[in-house]
């Protein structure tokens, strides 16, 4: 089982116990880009993922390099791609709508992970199926099952890249759902359907273009 997998594949496995106290066990600081076409057509999303210190350390176990502490690109390549195989599980953690229908995305690509400062980044690009354009898009960024939690960056969290001009950017970080979470017993968890509990935990984006 990859390194990914055994973090979040492995907690499909013993739901029990970390949907129960339903809280996150990585975490996420994000940037991302919604990326549009010379046509003006939205194409797709480019996603930077920094890890947090843990997950990080863990995931380059095993790693070998040619000067140790140092992992180049080149190094984590096989790392990089077994992650972005593993997320389409997940549905890349990415949802967006088009005047309230859903849109599909294809495979990640453009990706490969960086590592500064003890911190491992994933940056891919998250294609559209089809290309669409609208004066209207909405995307969401959450894991459902909120056992990752994705915090998006102070500075320039979200951009545009290539948007038709005069289109505005509004984006709204998750309220907070820690009291909602407390008094919702394991009972709860453990018999009823919390299999997008994490939504109420969604960072949420939306476009509007003249």
């Amino acid at each position: 089982m990859t390194k990914w997998l055994l973090i979040v594949g492995g907690f499909t496995l013993s739901a029990g116990i970390a949907t129960a106290h339903a809280h996150p066990h990585v975490w996420i600081t994000a940037t991302s880009e919604l990326v549009y076409g010379p046509d003006g057509a939205f194409t797709g999303v480019r996603h930077a993922w920094a890890f947090d210190d843990m997950f990080s350390t863990y995931a380059l176990q095993g790693i070998e390099t040619k000067q140790k502490g140092v992992y180049t690109r080149e190094d984590l390549a096989p790392l990089a791609q077994t992650n972005v195989e593993s997320l389409k599980e997940f549905a890349y953690f990415t949802f967006a709508k088009v005047a309230g229908k859903k849109q599909k995305f294809g495979e990640p690509v453009d990706y490969y992970l960086s590592h500064t400062d003890g911190v491992l980044t994933l940056h891919f690009f998250l294609p559209l199926k089809a290309p669409v354009k609208s004066p209207e898009l909405a995307v969401e960024v959450f894991d459902p099952t909120y056992f990752i939690d994705f915090t998006f960056a102070d500075k320039d969290p979200v951009k545009l890249a290539g948007a038709p001009a005069g289109c505005a950017i509004h984006f709204q970080r998750p309220t907070d759902g820690s009291a909602t979470a407390q008094r919702m017993s394991e009972d709860n968890f453990l018999s009823g359907d919390n299999s997008n509990y994490g939504a109420m935990f969604a960072n949420k984006i939306e476009v509007k273009c003249p």
